[in-house]
């Protein structure tokens, strides 16, 4: 049987803090309680405390070029240093584990359906809000499936973005090209900015092989609408928008957020025809148009970059659509943005 090891005990720091005040010496130290000399030297520099580098009065200047250590002597008191190693005790060395098989079973269907850690933390509130076992954060989830690389391969690709590895998102390329009229995020009223008012809207475009997918979300209950455009063009872009807003009632239609692609040169259109106002948001600043480009993800897990896009292939986005519009929201309180949506077309008629 091997040897079995434990962890200095409160006593044992106490007959540390002593001789070391006495200048023992670290073999000396470490033979009366019968512990190795590597233990209490790691204790020692773990825990020691030098005043130079907690209190300015004790900090001269000291030139970088000479890498000079502490100018005070070290000091070793057993109470801070027993406190210290139970916080560290406390502190899980390894992401946890979803190891109970009725949690997991539940996570991985959920993840198999496409749903992100944050709907399944939230979801599994709701179905099970007095089961202590059916719970598990988002960032659980997220460490448990990037800690092993079985793992990893089998349901990385399940994860909204899908990346094998986790990243920082970077900014986007924004046209040089004047659009006429470009009205600034910065005129839109608070009103908007909040969310609390129905009606408006962020458009977007996702790009394809053939043709293109434009994009449109509502602010404040997250309901997306789509529309197969031919090309990248101002007329076709402002002609799909046309169709998806012409048979909202006007209460529902008041304005739209554009980023600055040439695809929304012909803005004016939806002022004029609608009578809908038009904004733009700054350049490298896709977070201003959080919901869209968050809606957009959601479709590219099912139209990755380079995917076929045809005019006549309406069914498929459509079928997509209804899915994102129908997956429950956390900011929604679980509802779906389709049921969200139709509340409020309910209280304008009202």
């Amino acid at each position: 049987m091997g040897e079995v090891y434990s962890h200095l005990s409160e006593e044992e720091r106490q007959v540390v803090q002593i001789e070391v005040g006495n200048d023992t010496s670290i073999r000396r130290i470490g033979a009366m309680p019968g512990r190795s000399p590597s233990t209490i030297s790691r204790e020692i520099k773990r825990n020691a405390w030098f005043p130079s580098n907690q209190n300015e009065s004790y900090r001269p200047y000291r030139p970088k070029r000479l890498k000079a250590g502490p100018w005070t002597g070290r000091y070793y008191v057993a109470g801070p240093a027993q406190r210290k190693a139970d916080r560290r005790r406390r502190k899980p060395r390894r992401p946890c584990r979803l190891s109970h098989d009725r949690l997991w079973a539940q996570v991985a269907e959920w993840l198999g359906r496409g749903w992100s850690p944050l709907l399944i933390s939230g979801r599994l509130g709701v179905l099970y809000p007095d089961d202590p076992v059916m719970r598990v954060c988002p960032e659980t989830i997220y460490r448990w499936i990037y800690a092993d690389r079985s793992r990893r391969e089998r349901w990385v690709r399940c994860l909204p973005r899908g990346h094998r590895r986790r990243r920082k998102r970077k900014g986007r390329r924004v046209s040089r090209f004047p659009i006429p009229g470009r009205v600034s995020i910065s005129c839109r009223p608070s009103a908007v900015d909040d969310r609390g008012a129905f009606g408006h809207w962020e458009a977007d475009s996702v790009i394809g092989v053939g043709a293109n997918l434009h994009t449109e979300v509502e602010r404040k209950t997250r309901y997306l609408m789509a529309a197969i455009v031919p090309d990248k063009t101002a007329d076709a872009n402002v002609g799909a928008q046309m169709a998806l807003f012409a048979p909202l009632p006007k209460g529902a239609r008041l304005s739209v957020t554009h980023d600055n692609g040439t695809e929304f040169a012909r803005h004016g259109r939806l002022r004029s025809g609608l009578g809908m106002d038009t904004w733009f948001a700054d350049p490298y600043s896709s977070w201003q148009r959080g919901s869209n480009e968050n809606r957009n993800g959601m479709l590219r897990r099912y139209m990755p970059k380079r995917s076929e896009i045809t005019l006549d292939m309406g069914r498929e986005p459509r079928e997509i659509v209804d899915e994102t519009d129908n997956r429950p929201m956390r900011v929604l309180g679980y509802r779906t943005p389709a049921e969200a949506f139709m509340d409020e077309l309910l209280g304008l008629q009202a």
